[in-house]
């Protein structure tokens, strides 16, 4: 969950999120030992201790053919790594399919046999005290935590995308398309997120709450919500 003036990401609570934040830290300090290269030679520069005098052409021509290609490598390995590790799908412990609709989402877990529900944001008239505006619903996915799981998802109407950030899931929702992420949820809690890409009128209020839980709360639930349903 972000707070209020937050700068960097929320707390990381599945491994690809955790590798994500990593390489933006180091895609930082990258960045940063570029900008203090350039201010060191600008700064020589203005001193004139550096001119076209005093450096070989050849020499800063051969300079600036190999310090950019291994910047380039120091960036894309990390990268295409996390990149495999994204589009990378073991075998699921649990599939879930999300259905985008204006303005709600559908889900249903495709394990059980009778196990879907519509998800709707709670108005604020009616929110109960101590949840978060603009962002709680009905009903939550729940999901069992420490398991693979993937998410199949789709739209109805136009499009949508499915995120949730603090588990570095972003997908869209494409109506006649099956797009497919998946995840592993590292601890129990509660993750919002919200649909990110504008979809309407009310694309603000389709919000989506994980709920991640131990396994047997998991089967209690999904029992409970099979027979009443």
């Amino acid at each position: 969950m972000a707070n209020p003036s937050q700068f960097g990401f929320q707390d990381a609570s599945s491994p690809i999120m955790e590798e994500l934040v990593e390489f933006h830290d180091h895609a930082l300090m990258v960045a940063l030992a570029i900008c203090s290269l350039v201010l060191y030679l600008l700064t020589l520069m203005l001193m004139e201790k550096l001119s076209s005098n005093s450096v070989d052409a050849q020499e800063v021509e051969l300079i600036w053919t190999i310090l950019p290609a291994i910047v380039l490598i120091l960036l894309a390995l990390p990268s295409l790594q996390i990149l495999y590790m994204m589009d990378e799908i073991d075998e699921p412990d649990l599939t879930l399919k999300a259905i985008g609709h204006q303005w709600y989402w559908t889900y249903e877990y495709t394990d059980f046999k009778d196990l879907s529900f519509d998800s709707y944001m709670i108005p604020t008239s009616e929110l109960p005290s101590g949840h978060f505006r603009l962002l709680e619903v009905d009903h939550r996915v729940v999901v069992p935590m420490e398991s693979p799981i993937r998410v199949i998802i789709t739209a109805g109407d136009v499009l949508h995308s499915w995120a949730v950030p603090t588990l570095g899931v972003k997908t869209d929702a494409i109506p006649g398309r099956l797009n497919q992420t998946s995840f592993i949820t590292t601890r129990p809690g509660i993750f919002y997120g919200q649909c990110s890409e504008i979809c309407g009128a009310n694309h603000s209020y389709m919000p989506i709450v994980v709920e991640s839980t131990p396994l047997p709360h998991f089967e209690n639930w999904s029992s409970l919500l099979s027979t009443s349903s």
